[in-house]
């Protein structure tokens, strides 16, 4: 008995078990299987993913074949059948310094280049070089939450500054001065925008620019690369900050680019009273959904609860609208953004198209009467 009784000798760092297991309660994947384990079982119907963050499952974001036959080709010439160097292989450092120097006023040699396994690998290992005692990093909010996780492992402290969706998610740069002090090491850019979807400005990137300087940190810069593996062409150009700032560039293959703006006009069929904005900031849909303009695969939408009836909060929202209408959509709360909701347009034009149809029905549903 005093044997099973015996603590295990190992634990978070300094003992943090707690602070990591806050920074983990809410994932992605762990909030999307819980929406899922509310589906009605006796419906029939399709399931449609609208939370879902992965477009590769669907046949119109098919990986290109030159990229397909690219991966073939190497595989068959037996040439890279070994343990690979830590920080990627010769030729492709040396590809992706040659590309990246062309938008650059000097030239990136292949030693400049490091190459990880994703994002989440690369997420891994700077803020793991970052980390010093009392040393704190800056994270958007709403934003990825895989960042407060890691960052949770590494001692490092969280500030969260605000994306301001009345401007396209823009940083709010006041915000980021006002939290940043000595110990601040980094702040973290993501763009294109996963939770929101929206795409920076060459000049607002400039004024981040502009502020990290000023603020002497480093620029952690989440770009997603548009059509890296999809489409017609295995690459794209890639956003780069200006020289005069430190900048590490975080990039994997794509899951996010511009949606071709017919698939927005779908949300007015779903508006049972006509009242989509066109122009604007905000589009107002249904009555109690917020969407700020500009969307790209991901579009992030606001609950106006005081429309609705039986709806607590955004959790509530998706854990009902799996169970009546078998329609998977992400709250923000996993994301940081309490009351909003993530909606990705990366799938089938079919299924989005019901998707949004049912999404009608369920509003109609638990629309407060008047």
């Amino acid at each position: 008995m005093e044997e099973a009784l015996k603590k295990w000798n190992f634990e978070g760092v300094d003992g943090s078990v707690d602070d990591m297991e806050r920074a983990s309660a809410y994932t992605v994947r762990g909030v999307v299987c819980s929406i899922m384990d509310s589906l009605n079982g006796d419906d029939m119907r399709t399931v449609v993913r609208l939370g879902h963050g992965d477009p590769s499952n669907f046949p119109s974001f098919r990986t290109c074949t030159v990229a397909e036959d690219a991966i073939v080709d190497a595989l068959r010439s037996a040439k890279y059948n070994h343990y690979s160097v830590k920080n990627g292989i010769l030729p492709a450092r040396r590809a992706m310094a040659e590309y990246l120097s062309r938008d650059l006023p000097y030239k990136l040699s292949p030693d400049d280049v490091y190459l990880t396994v994703g994002c989440e690998q690369a997420i891994d290992v700077i803020l793991t070089v970052l980390s010093r005692p009392a040393a704190n990093v800056l994270l958007p909010r709403p934003g990825f939450p895989l960042y407060e996780a890691r960052a949770a492992c590494c001692s490092l402290e969280v500030r969260h500054y605000n994306l301001l969706p009345g401007r396209d998610w823009e940083v709010d740069l006041e915000a980021v001065e006002a939290l940043s002090d000595e110990n601040t090491v980094a702040i973290v850019i993501i763009n294109p925008g996963n939770p929101c979807g929206s795409v920076y400005k060459h000049q607002h990137l400039e004024k981040v620019t502009k502020m990290a300087r000023k603020l002497r940190i480093l620029v952690i810069a989440d770009e997603v690369y548009n059509h890296l593996t999809f489409g017609t062409t295995p690459f794209v150009p890639m956003g780069v900050f200006g020289s005069t700032v430190p900048v590490i560039t975080l990039g994997s293959i794509s899951k996010r680019w511009f949606v071709p703006g017919w698939r927005l006009g779908w949300l007015v069929t779903s508006d049972p009273n006509g009242i989509l904005k066109k122009s604007g900031v905000a589009k107002n849909i249904m009555g109690y959904l917020y969407v700020s303009a500009n969307p790209a695969t991901f579009i992030q939408v606001k609950l106006n609860l005081s429309f609705l009836e039986d709806i607590d909060d955004d959790m509530d929202f998706c854990i009902k609208l799996a169970k009546e209408e078998s329609v998977i959509v992400l709250p923000g709360v996993a994301l940081g953004l309490k009351n909003w909701i993530r909606i990705t347009f990366a799938i089938e034009p079919s299924t989005l198209e019901d998707g949004f149809g049912r999404i009608k029905h369920f509003s109609l549903r638990h629309k407060k009467k008047q």
